[in-house]
């Protein structure tokens, strides 16, 4: 059964994971194993998944909060392979009921089932004692999918790799976000199988050294500089499959928003902002132009996956 969110029993854990932003993603051309190669800079904002963890006779999984009823709660959820990771690796003998509270994107470019697999190995760590140490539970992360192991570490980190590869990244100050969030959702394997179709022979290997100017604004907590920096190899391909997404662009453009940017693989825009009165007022002109199904406000960067209630 669902478990409050407010009114845990005494055996059970409760874990807060952050969304991300891309600020850069740079995409080669797909390898012989079906991958992507990708260079990209991550960071993590405050929009959160929220996974509680109680010890169940078996294996088991609710969703509440929006877009709760476009979340898989079969055996293919990410947060429940998760679960069966830290119990195959920690030889444990139990199962767990996961009730998971939505509210990063659902299929919006911004890790939202990512940050739920990630909560998830770090509940189900706290609540059996397996006392796996973090490097374990960045292998499981990375065999669950290429953002996991982010959702985990949070802050600002490169990328590499399928994404998996992490490296923490100096950044001063705080980051405001207006998000336009369009519910219908894209397909990653789509945008990627897009991207193919736009760039598969032009596409070249990734350069970490095209993100110099965006790591020195992001170590001098210049917005402006960042602004300016933000990239996507993924936006041309997610716009072909969604032409809708030039419309909330133009509006974060016209509001004066530093940057803007499709998030990850889309369709979630963000914008970057001066301040926090700047980030409303961007998402004031989303919501006034009707380009968004939900407008969302946040900061970056915050800590990843960590137990804010329970054992």
């Amino acid at each position: 059964m669902p478990t409050p969110l407010d009114d845990l029993p005494e055996r059970a854990v409760r874990v807060r994971a952050p969304g991300k932003v891309n600020l850069s993603l740079r995409v080669g051309p797909r390898a012989a194993d079906g991958y992507h190669p990708v260079s990209t800079v991550f960071q993590a904002v405050s929009l959160y998944e929220e996974v509680v963890a109680t010890p169940a006779d078996e294996y088991g999984l609710s969703v509440s909060g929006a877009q709760a009823e476009a979340v898989p709660t079969d055996a293919s959820n990410l947060a429940l392979r998760a679960a069966r990771a830290v119990a195959e690796r920690a030889g444990i003998d139990e199962a767990v009921h996961l009730h998971l509270a939505k509210g990063v994107p659902v299929a919006g470019g911004m890790a939202g089932g990512s940050a739920d697999a990630a909560a998830a190995l770090v509940a189900c760590d706290a609540l059996w004692n397996a006392g796996l140490s973090r490097d374990d539970l960045l292998e499981l992360a990375a065999g669950l999918g290429s953002d996991v192991p982010f959702s985990l570490l949070g802050h600002t980190a490169v990328g590499q790799g399928r994404g998996h590869l992490l490296t923490p990244a100096l950044s001063r100050g705080e980051f405001h976000w207006a998000f336009a969030v369009q519910d219908r959702g894209l397909s990653t394997a789509a945008v990627y199988d897009a991207f193919d179709d736009l760039h598969g022979e032009t596409a070249v290997p990734p350069d970490d050294e095209q993100d110099v100017p965006l790591m020195q604004a992001l170590r001098a907590g210049d917005a402006a500089a960042l602004g300016a920096a933000l990239h996507n190899d993924l936006e041309s391909a997610a716009i072909e499959l969604d032409p809708g997404l030039t419309e909330p662009l133009a509006v974060a453009t016209d509001a004066g928003a530093l940057g803007v940017v499709v998030s990850g693989s889309g369709p979630t825009v963000a914008a970057l902002a001066r301040s926090r009165q700047h980030a409303l007022a961007v998402a004031a002109a989303f919501t006034a132009s009707g380009v968004a199904d939900r407008v969302l406000t946040a900061t970056g960067p915050v800590a990843g996956a960590r137990v804010v209630q329970g054992e």
